[in-house]
C-alpha cells in the first residue's frame, strides 16, 4: 500500500458515509436518481463513436480475432496516441465489452488524454456486432464457472464457465495482433471490467498476476456461482500471492443493492435478485479490504453515491482512468450512451 494515501479502512469510512448521505438525500426527495431509474435496453446499438471519426489526438485501428474452432470471434479497437511512443512503449489501458466502452469515449477526453506526460494506448475488446452489450457472448467469456443468467421474458439460462479461455485468448492472440499496431509497456498494462467482466479482471488477478499490472473491478458480479469466486479461487490467491505487485481498483454503487428501481412483478428480477443474494450487500469493501491485507497489493475501494449497476458501468471507467492515466475524475458525468449497461 502506498504510505501517502489513508488505509484503506478509512477511505472505506468515508466512501460508505458519503453513501449513506447520498441515499439518505434520494430519499428525502422521494426516488433514486433518474438514471438509476432506467432499464437496460438489450438491443441497444452503438452508433458512430470515435472509431469512425478522426482525431487529431489519437489513430483507431480494428481487428478481429476468432478462436481456433472458429465459433467464437472479437472485435478489437485500438487506439494509439499521435505522439511518439516512450522507450519502453506505451502503458495500455485495457476494456473489456469494448462496444460499450467506445461510447464513452469523445474528441474532448482523448485530447485530455494525449496531454498526459506518458499518454496511454486504448484497447478495446468488444465483439463483431453493432451490439452494445452482447448479453450471452459476455456470460460466455467472462465467468470463471458455470451459473446461472437471468434472460428478460424467458427461463434462467445456465452457462457461462469461460473465463479462462478469453484469458487465453487475450494472451496468445489478442496481444501478438496488438503488438504489430503499436509497442505497449508489458509492465503498465491495465484492465477494466464492469459487471461480469468486473468479475474477469479479479479471476485475471488470481489466475494470471502479471499478465496486468492493474485490475480495475466495476461493480463485480460476486454472486456468480453462487459467490464462487469469493472461496477458493480467493483462498488459493491470498496462500500463494507471494508478494507479487499488483494494483487493484473495486467500485460499487451505493445504490446496486437497493430495489425500489426495479419491477419486482417480474420474473427475471425475481430470479436475478435471488442470484445475487449469494453474495452480501457489502461483498466488494469487505473483498478490498481482504486484498488490502495480501503482501504486494495496492488496493483502492470506492462506493458511489446513488448510483445503481447501470450508470456504474462508465463511473468505474471514468474513475478507473482518472487513477491509471491522470485525467480528471469523470466520473460524475452522464453516460454517452442511450440506455444503461447490464443489470447483471
Amino acid at each position: 500500500m502506498s504510505e501517502s494515501r489513508p488505509p484503506l479502512s478509512t477511505r472505506t469510512r468515508v466512501a460508505t458515509l458519503a453513501a449513506a448521505a447520498g441515499l439518505l438525500l434520494a430519499l428525502q426527495i422521494g426516488a433514486m436518481p433518474e438514471a438509476a431509474a432506467q432499464q437496460r435496453n438489450p438491443g441497444l446499438t452503438i452508433g458512430e463513436t470515435i472509431a469512425d471519426r478522426v482525431s487529431a489526438h489519437y489513430t483507431v485501428e480494428r481487428f478481429g480475432v476468432s478462436s481456433a474452432d472458429g465459433t467464437r470471434s472479437w472485435r478489437v479497437h485500438v487506439a494509439v496516441p499521435k505522439t511518439p511512443a516512450p522507450a519502453g512503449g506505451f502503458p495500455a489501458f485495457w476494456m473489456l465489452d469494448g462496444n460499450a466502452a467506445l461510447i464513452e469515449f469523445d474528441d474532448a477526453l482523448l485530447a485530455e488524454l494525449a496531454a498526459q506526460p506518458v499518454p496511454h494506448a486504448l484497447v478495446f475488446v468488444g465483439y463483431e456486432n453493432a451490439l452494445r452489450i452482447d448479453s450471452e457472448a459476455r456470460t460466455r467469456d467472462y465467468t470463471p464457472v458455470a451459473g446461472e443468467r437471468p434472460v428478460r421474458g424467458g427461463a434462467p439460462v445456465i452457462g457461462g464457465g469461460g473465463a479462462d479461455a478469453m484469458l487465453e485468448t487475450i494472451e496468445r492472440t489478442i496481444r501478438p495482433e496488438l503488438a504489430r499496431r503499436v509497442v505497449t509497456d508489458p509492465a503498465r498494462q491495465t484492465l477494466w471490467g464492469h459487471s461480469l467482466a468486473g468479475l474477469f479482471a479479479l479471476h485475471a488477478l488470481y489466475t494470471r498476476t502479471g499478465a496486468f499490472d492493474t485490475y480495475a473491478a466495476g461493480s463485480p458480479s460476486l454472486w456468480w456461482g453462487d459467490g464462487a469466486l469469493l472461496g477458493a479461487p480467493e483462498q488459493r490467491f491470498v496462500a500463494n500471492n507471494a508478494g507479487r505487485p499488483a494494483r487493484v481498483l473495486l467500485g460499487l454503487g451505493e445504490g446496486e443493492r437497493q430495489v425500489s428501481h426495479r419491477d419486482l412483478s417480474d420474473p427475471r428480477v425475481q430470479v436475478h435478485l435471488r442470484r445475487i443474494a449469494a453474495a452480501p450487500a457489502d461483498s466488494a469493501q469487505r473483498l478490498a479490504e481482504r486484498l488490502a491485507e495480501v503482501d504486494g497489493l495496492d488496493v483502492s475501494y470506492r462506493e458511489f453515491p446513488g448510483l445503481t449497476h447501470g450508470p456504474m458501468f462508465r463511473a468505474s471507467l471514468m474513475w478507473a482512468l482518472h487513477v491509471v492515466t491522470g485525467v480528471a475524475d469523470h466520473s460524475d458525468t452522464p453516460s454517452r450512451a442511450d440506455g444503461v449497461a447490464p443489470d447483471h
